[in-house]
C-alpha cells in the first residue's frame, strides 16, 4: 500500500504533477487551465501557495526544472508558459512561440535545462530555446516523418537525442541538437550524425499496428527505450534496434518510467503501479504490482427508494462500488520522487481520483516477495 495520500484543494481529477528540487513544493492541474503550486507545511499539511492561470484550456503537460527552479506548462489552448519565481514569491511568465495550430499535448525539460520539448496535435515537436538577443522563447519544428498526434516524449542523458511516441503506433528517436546554444555532441550508440531533426531510429509497436503510444521512457544510460501502449503492451528496445515486447494481462498503461537499469514501473488502467523486470537480453518478465489486492465488503444492504432510482438510471441497484486499490481511477502519471532513473527509492502517482500517492519502493520490496526491483 501507499506510504501516504493526499488529496488538494478541491478535488477532481489530476491530470499531471511536477516537483520542486527539494521536494516541498508540487505544481499539478486539476484537469483544467489553472495549474496550483501547493508548498509543504508540516509533516502531512500542505498550503496553495500560487495558482499560474494564463492557459485559457486544459493544461497538458508540466515539468519542474531542478536547478534552475524554472516551470514550463503547456496547454490544450496551443500555448507554452515558461514561469520563473521572483524574489517576492510570485511566478512570472513568458509566453512561448510554439507556432502550432493544434493542442499541446506533452513537454519536457532537458537535462541541461537550455531547452524543452513540446509535443502536439499538429504532427509536430517544438524543440524550444531561449535566445538572449530578443529576450524570448523560441522554437524549431522536428516534422517529418511525422504523421500523428505527439503523445508523449523523453530525453536521453546526453541532452540531444528525443524520443517520442505518436498515435501512429510508433515510438522514434530525434536528434534536438541546437548549434546555436551547445556543443557539438559525441556520438553515442544511436548514431554518430545528429543534425536537428535527423531520425536516429523508429520502432513500430506491433506489424499490425498495436494501440497508439501512451508514455515513453529512456534508461538511465540512454542504451535501452521502453514504453507501454494502448494495446496493453510494454516494450523495450535498443539503438541496435532490437525489440522486445510482453503483451501483459493488464488494462492500459497510461505512464511508465525506469526505476533501476533491470526495473521499468509502469501504471494506468488498473489503478496501482506495476513493476517489471529486464533481463540482460531485454526479455521483460510479468509485472508485480505494488499492493496485494484487498478484499472489498460490499453493502448488504440498500435504501430502497435509492435501489429503485439506480435501477431506473443505469441499470444497477448498488453505485457505491469500490477498488481494492488505492487509487480508484486511473493513473495518469508517474514521477520519481527520490533517486533517479538508475536507483528510483519512492516515486509519486496522481490519478483521475485526485490522490496524489507516494510509494517506497524498498519498504515495498521487502514486503513482496516476488517484488524485486
Amino acid at each position: 500500500m501507499a506510504a501516504a495520500v493526499q488529496k488538494f484543494g478541491p478535488g477532481g481529477p489530476i491530470q499531471c504533477h511536477a516537483w520542486s528540487a527539494d521536494r516541498q513544493a508540487i505544481a499539478l492541474s486539476h484537469n483544467d487551465k489553472d495549474v496550483m503550486v501547493y508548498q509543504q507545511t508540516g509533516q502531512k499539511g500542505w498550503k496553495e501557495t500560487s495558482r499560474l492561470d494564463q492557459h485559457d484550456l486544459r493544461v497538458t503537460g508540466i515539468d519542474w526544472a531542478p536547478v534552475s527552479g524554472r516551470i514550463v506548462t503547456c496547454s490544450q489552448d496551443r500555448n507554452a508558459y515558461v514561469w520563473v519565481k521572483e524574489q517576492n514569491g510570485t511566478w512570472r511568465h513568458t509566453l512561448v512561440l510554439l507556432r502550432i495550430n493544434r493542442a499541446a499535448t506533452c513537454v519536457k525539460w532537458s537535462p541541461e535545462e537550455n531547452k524543452f520539448a513540446v509535443g502536439s496535435g499538429a504532427r509536430i515537436i517544438s524543440i524550444c530555446y531561449f535566445e538572449e538577443e530578443n529576450d524570448w522563447w523560441v522554437a524549431k519544428h522536428i516534422k517529418r516523418p511525422l504523421r500523428s498526434t505527439i503523445t508523449t516524449v523523453d530525453w536521453h542523458p546526453n541532452n540531444v537525442l528525443l524520443a517520442a511516441g505518436s498515435t501512429d503506433f510508433k515510438v522514434r528517436v530525434f536528434s534536438a541538437y541546437i548549434k546555436d546554444i551547445e556543443q557539438k555532441p559525441a556520438a553515442t550508440e544511436w548514431g554518430a550524425k545528429m543534425p536537428f531533426a535527423n531520425l536516429m531510429a523508429e520502432f513500430s509497436n506491433s506489424l499490425t499496428g498495436g494501440g497508439w503510444i501512451h508514455s515513453v521512457s529512456f534508461s538511465a544510460d540512454g542504451r535501452r527505450i521502453a514504453w507501454v501502449g494502448h494495446d496493453s503492451s510494454i516494450v523495450v528496445a535498443d539503438a541496435g534496434m532490437a525489440m522486445m515486447k510482453l503483451k501483459t494481462n493488464f488494462l492500459p498503461l497510461l505512464t511508465v518510467t525506469w526505476i533501476s537499469p533491470s526495473s521499468i514501473l509502469a501504471a494506468g488502467h488498473d489503478c496501482v503501479p506495476i513493476v517489471f523486470r529486464v533481463d540482460p537480453s531485454g526479455k521483460i518478465s510479468d509485472g508485480s504490482k505494488l499492493e496485494e489486492d484487498k478484499k472489498v465488503e460490499t453493502p448488504i444492504t440498500a435504501n430502497a427508494m435509492r435501489m429503485f432510482r439506480n435501477k431506473d438510471r443505469v441499470g444497477q441497484e448498488l453505485l457505491d462500488s469500490k477498488l481494492a486499490t488505492t487509487h480508484q481511477n486511473q493513473i495518469t502519471e508517474i514521477r520519481i520522487l527520490r533517486g533517479s532513473k538508475s536507483q528510483a527509492e519512492a516515486v509519486s502517482t496522481t490519478a483521475g481520483d485526485g490522490k496524489l500517492c507516494i510509494w517506497h519502493l524498498r519498504d515495498l520490496a521487502t514486503t513482496f516477495e516476488d517484488l524485486k526491483l
